[in-house]
């Protein structure tokens, strides 16, 4: 009797395990008859939503044409993502590393200094740097800038392209980790002029009309910039995104994200020319 017990109990806890072993198989297998399928992997992607209008804040939202344009390569490419607010820097070094994000996108021009420790995706936006200054500080050019006080964001081609005429080292070039805290040292007389992004200049004097501020472009000496996605080295998302940027940009998706930004319609032939360089 007690023999018998036994092997009836050993045959139900066979029936037992190899219920337990399909029920985990349904719920985790790959996608075969009557099993349940895996969800795509999310994508990580940074931003410093510090750049209005390109990307930033509202209502505790990030937003901004570079958000909207990402909204639409990312559906165009079926990819499910997440973005998230970094910050400038850690932005910078978490995309290097790869380990948490596997992008970032925030108004980051292509520039041949990055190309050697990051990838990027073909660009997506032209762009130039802007001097902003107090009316009347006769300011008509980047080589006016020499010898008096200038605020820029840290690690950004406006840093890059002061430190070249200001010299090295310079104390009297002040950097911020943002543009907003380079606009404030400006407003109370730290500095006499800041150097910024096109856009962001343009929005901040939009947003300040009571500020007194003049602005102008030096194409002598700030060549047009373009904007690309950032990647770790190697990443295998540049070739998912780039057919998408494209498709964007040539089915109209584009120019009704720039309209929405910057209420005109956008001047794509030379971004499309350096779409062709880029591609080639």
């Amino acid at each position: 009797m007690i023999k018998r017990f036994g092997v009836m109990l050993i045959a139900f806890l066979v029936i037992v395990l190899s219920a337990c072993g399909n029920e985990e198989t349904a719920t985790t297998g790959a996608g075969g008859a009557g099993e349940a399928k895996e969800s795509p992997e999310t994508v990580k992607i940074a931003t410093d939503a510090a750049y209005a209008p390109m990307e930033f804040m509202d209502k505790g939202e990030i937003t901004g044409f570079d958000i909207d344009f990402l909204k639409e390569v990312m559906a165009e490419a079926g990819i499910e993502y997440e973005l998230s607010n970094t910050g400038w820097d850690a932005m910078l070094t978490s995309v290097q590393q790869g380990t948490e994000f596997a992008a970032g996108i925030s108004s980051v021009s292509i520039t041949e200094e990055r190309k050697a420790t990051y990838d990027y995706s073909l660009p997506y936006f032209e762009s130039t740097n802007m001097i902003l200054f107090k009316e009347g500080a006769g300011i008509t050019s980047a080589m006016d800038l020499k010898d008096m006080k200038v605020a820029v964001q840290g690690a950004t081609t406006a840093d890059t392209l002061m430190t070249e005429i200001m010299g090295q080292g310079n104390s009297s070039l002040k950097k911020f980790e943002s543009n907003v805290l380079a606009f404030m040292e400006l407003e109370s007389g730290g500095v006499d002029a800041a150097v910024a992004d096109v856009a962001i200049v343009q929005e901040y004097m939009k947003n300040n009309p009571d500020k007194a501020f003049e602005s102008i472009l030096d194409p002598e000496n700030f060549d047009s910039e373009y904007y690309g996605i950032l990647y770790p080295k190697g990443s295998e998302l540049k070739a998912k995104l780039d057919p998408a940027i494209k498709a964007v940009i040539d089915n109209g998706k584009y120019a009704e994200v720039y309209k929405k930004w910057f209420g005109n319609e956008p001047d794509l032939t030379r971004l499309k020319e350096e779409l062709d360089k880029a591609a080639e």
